[in-house]
């Protein structure tokens, strides 16, 4: 695979700069392919001690990894899976509950043999570990994709030895730590410009502060994008709970912060919610600190769905985007959710 001269016809097509860190990490990625997919058998025999089988980009929000590894990704011929990493998890919690009779086998080894079976890589946007049921578990399921010679992509804002900290039971985690050190090539993106708020990113969806004239714009446009569609109330059943959705309108939905992020839901709720849904208005984000910093975790985790999901979105909030602020644990991760939020509302971000 000859990446470099194909990154720069794709950047030149699509009319994107281009920059000598971002060409460093392309090469990078050559190279991890060339050492893991393009080898003869007698360098294989040499080089299987030294050929590490995850690659790992740590880079601030916006600075273009996504794009890069998005890039390798539809590049790559061979069998692949990109994975929200919340969506991965519930997928090994429900494989993990279907079959708990079953106690001849290791679990993981038998969850790992069927992604074996279906995937050469597996590919992770934006990891990032906030729940203590998965952090406990990621050291022996990680482990076990690695000795069995799949390959993983991972993007993150966080290092490696970063990542969880100041986490419940921490040290419980410090496995995964470890052999995400030894078993992956460490990458970093370094760009001053978060790309995400360029003005080709203005962002026409976004409404504050929460007054009248605020929401008679919002629902002017939102009279516009349903006009000629009618309400009809949708209803999910995750797991035999039922989450209502009162306004929906082929698609078109319309919620409060609260309705999402107010009560005692999470990822699978909006990974259930994003796919009956094309475009959603979320009204009255509210200024967070550590009082609501719960509710703040949810909308990061709904944020991070609806982007991985391509969900355009309208807001409506208490403060600019620029100056949303945060909890003080959740401020290094915010920025993420903000820089995304750019581009979620985006004017080139439409499905309309």
């Amino acid at each position: 695979m000859n990446l470099n001269k194909s990154f720069l016809n794709y950047c030149k097509k699509n009319n994107l700069e281009t920059n000598h860190n971002q060409l460093n990490l392309v090469e990078e990625l050559n190279l991890f392919y060339n050492q893991n997919f393009n080898k003869s058998f007698l360098k294989k025999i040499f080089t299987k001690q030294n050929s590490k089988k995850g690659f790992y980009v740590q880079g601030d929000v916006g600075v273009g990894k996504t794009m890069i590894l998005n890039f390798f990704y539809n590049n790559f011929d061979k069998n692949k899976q990109r994975f929200h990493f919340n969506e991965f998890m519930i997928s090994f919690h429900d494989f993990v509950f279907k079959n708990k009779e079953n106690k001849q086998e290791n679990i993981i080894d038998k969850f790992v043999a069927r992604l074996k079976n279906k995937f050469k890589l597996i590919y992770f946007d934006e990891f990032q570990v906030t729940n203590i049921v998965d952090a406990m578990i990621l050291g022996r399921l990680f482990r076990k994709i690695f000795d069995e010679n799949i390959k993983v992509l991972f993007t993150s804002n966080t290092k490696i030895n970063d990542l969880y900290k100041d986490g419940l039971q921490r040290d419980q985690f410090l496995p995964f730590i470890k052999i995400m050190k030894e078993r992956c090539y460490q990458a970093k993106l370094i760009i001053e410009e978060d790309y995400r708020k360029s003005v080709k990113n203005k962002n026409e969806r976004y409404f504050y502060p929460l007054n009248e004239t605020t929401n008679f714009k919002l629902n002017k446009f939102f009279r516009k994008i349903t006009k000629n569609l009618s309400n009809k109330e949708m209803i999910l059943v995750i797991k035999g709970r039922k989450f209502n959705i009162k306004n929906y309108f082929n698609g078109i939905t319309r919620f409060d912060f609260k309705e999402l992020c107010s009560k005692n839901i999470g990822a699978e709720d909006y990974i259930k919610i994003a796919e009956v849904c094309n475009f959603i208005v979320i009204e009255n984000i509210p200024i967070f600190n550590i009082d609501n910093s719960n509710q703040q975790q949810r909308f990061i985790t709904l944020i991070d769905i609806l982007y991985e999901k391509n969900i355009p979105l309208m807001i409506s909030s208490q403060l600019q985007l620029d100056l949303l602020n945060s909890s003080e644990d959740l401020k290094k991760i915010f920025k993420r959710t903000i820089s995304r939020l750019y581009e979620l509302t985006s004017i080139k971000y439409n499905k309309l």
